[in-house]
């Protein structure tokens, strides 16, 4: 879970990625994202295998994290 914080911009978001597998053992990347305290939005990517997913929610957290998000 990724947190952007600024009192003086009024910024309080959060981001969150998650590797899982549905019920037909398909790889998703899951990403949340919105202000803090409440549900925000949701996207859900599919992989082909657990590595490229991984390398896709590294990839996405580096953005993240250039962007101002720090790790919670």
């Amino acid at each position: 879970m990724l947190h952007r914080i600024d009192p003086e911009q009024g910024v309080r978001r959060f981001y969150s990625l998650m590797i899982e597998r549905d019920l037909f053992g398909t790889v998703r990347l899951v990403r949340n994202w919105g202000r803090i305290g409440t549900n925000g939005q949701e996207l859900v990517e599919e992989f082909s295998d657990e590595i490229e997913a991984g390398q896709a929610l590294e990839a996405v957290a580096r953005a993240k994290r250039r962007r101002g998000y720090r790790d919670l």
